[in-house]
């Protein structure tokens, strides 16, 4: 059944025509706004008043929680729209989120065994085909698994992990270090030229990248967070920016720790196969053998000759 405020506005609005006229035209222009207005005030008194057949409505306590929802679900939506460039969602919701989750447990549990706790979960999340509240909870839930954010957390997603405020901290430094070294070439160099930013912040972006690396091959295996997956999008997202600015924007060239054994290795390969044709050529030479005839072989074989010819 529809609510009355529903039903009670499509005969009350029928009535705004005579009603207007009856006020005159000098009321023509606020003549909706004030009928509106009055019709739903009417509406509200007609429901208060408890007309028979009608719904009733929802337990105080079933209203309360209600509206702590709504103004947790209306504070993690601002909060993940303001910090999703450059995105900071798990660092700077993870409290909303969490308050979230304990408020619609509240509401999907039963408290104790009164009826009211069952009422308000009935009439809350399944009392309708749309279920506004289930829907608005499971993108929130869709939303933070996708993003990983358990991988940034403490296992009881209290406050983030200390890897992770290793690397947001040595990010925070690499942004400060190019901040620094650009402002020192603005006014000597072209603006192509950042040749003091990538010797300057090598070591600072080096680190920055070898620890990323190690939070992936940690995460692979489990990690501090305990979940084997992605790690979470605030940290990809502020490594991606680094490498960006580090590769594209300034040019430089990425530090790599295993020159050497790599050099090494290529160099060996290389020389393979010199070294094989050369050790198959001096063993060859070693083992050939120059076959000489003996004389008395030789004789024979004029003697063989010559009884041949005469016979």
């Amino acid at each position: 059944m529809a609510p009355l405020s529903c039903r009670l506005l499509p005969p009350l609005l029928l009535l705004l025509p005579s009603l207007a006229l009856a006020l005159g035209p000098a009321t023509e222009e606020l003549r909706w706004p004030l009928a509106l207005g009055e019709a739903e005030e009417l509406a509200e008194e007609l429901w208060g008043a408890g007309l028979p057949g009608d719904l009733p409505e929802l337990e105080p306590e079933c209203r309360r929680l209600l509206v702590a929802f709504a103004e947790s679900s209306a504070a993690l939506t601002g909060c993940l729209a303001r910090r999703a460039r450059p995105v900071r969602l798990c660092q700077g919701c993870h409290r909303h989120y969490r308050l979230l989750l304990a408020q619609y447990g509240t509401i999907a549990r039963a408290v104790g065994n009164s009826s009211e706790s069952h009422n308000c979960a009935k009439s809350i999340l399944t009392s309708d085909r749309l279920q506004i509240v289930v829907t608005l909870s499971q993108f929130f839930n869709e939303t933070w698994e996708a993003a990983n954010c358990a991988n940034c957390l403490k296992n009881n997603s209290e406050g983030l992990s200390n890897s992770t405020v290793e690397f947001l901290d040595l990010f925070n430094k690499s942004l400060t270090c190019f901040e620094h070294n650009l402002q020192g070439q603005t006014f000597y160099l072209s603006p192509n030229n950042y040749t003091e930013v990538c010797k300057n912040c090598n070591e600072t972006y080096r680190m920055l990248n070898d620890l990323y690396n190690n939070l992936q091959r940690m995460n692979r295996q489990g990690g501090e967070s305990g979940h084997s997956a992605h790690l979470c999008i605030d940290v990809e997202d502020a490594m991606n920016i680094t490498r960006k600015l580090w590769s594209r924007t300034f040019n430089c060239s990425v530090p790599c720790s295993d020159t050497v054994p790599v050099i090494a290795v290529s160099s060996f390969i290389l020389f393979l196969p010199i070294v094989f044709y050369l050790s198959s050529f001096l063993h060859s030479k070693q083992k050939k053998r120059i076959l000489i005839l003996p004389k008395r072989i030789q004789s024979n074989a004029s003697l063989v000759n010559i009884q041949e010819k005469y016979s």
